[in-house]
């Protein structure tokens, strides 16, 4: 396998099935002692997650949304 001028390699068949690399998915590189390993994207964490449940008020939202907003 040859990298050709603009740094690109094709991965062959028989490893994108076997690992499950699906067209336009997103991969990472990653440096060890033996080379570069290519690897499935990890889902980054949404800032929404971060903040989910803070609150733990009882009730409906729609209630705090009118009592916050001076309702």
């Amino acid at each position: 396998m040859k990298i050709g001028e603009r740094g690109q390699v094709t991965i062959p068949k028989e490893l994108r099935e076997k690992f499950g690399l699906l067209p336009n998915m997103e991969v990472e590189f990653v440096a060890d002692e033996e080379g570069i390993r290519i690897q499935k994207s990890r889902p980054r964490k949404s800032s929404v997650m971060d903040v989910f449940g803070i609150l733990k008020r009882p009730g409906k939202t729609d209630k705090y949304m009118e009592e916050i907003r001076g309702r």
